[in-house]
């Protein structure tokens, strides 16, 4: 499968490797929960996505404006708030730039990353299905 994300992890706790094509990370849990702390462990590895995401597309949008985008700077965060019918999950990503932009050319930069596709998939209703193969 061509988007087939491969998540392994053996018998050492909790150490875990993603594969994705050529591309391989580690995840792991810190030691005071039983992991070897050899790799991110799994909510900030997604929030990372949703940064790296984000990065991406506005870098991407301001090259092809030839924009004097230097740098993008994501700060993430979020705070789980539960109630007794849900729980919902904030998230907070604070963004910069740097280079020669006008207030003009940054908004329209803060309105593009909300464009990128990791935001709208985490925006918009998700099902997630697990079977046993």
């Amino acid at each position: 499968m061509e988007n087939e994300v491969i998540v392994t992890i053996g018998e050492t706790p909790y150490i875990t490797t993603v594969q994705y094509g050529k591309h391989q990370i580690i995840a792991d849990e810190p030691k005071d929960l039983g992991g070897q702390d050899e790799g991110i462990n799994p909510t900030p590895l997604l929030l990372s996505s949703l940064g790296t995401c984000k990065a991406i597309t506005v870098k991407m949008y301001a090259e092809r404006k030839n924009w004097r985008l230097e740098e993008v700077i994501i700060r993430l965060s979020h705070e789980i708030q539960t109630s007794e019918k849900q729980q919902t999950t904030y998230i907070q990503c604070h963004i910069s730039f740097k280079g020669d932009l006008d207030e003009e050319q940054k908004k329209r930069l803060f309105k593009i990353a909300e464009k990128c596709p990791v935001h709208k998939i985490l925006t918009n209703p998700i099902v997630i299905t697990s079977n046993h193969l």
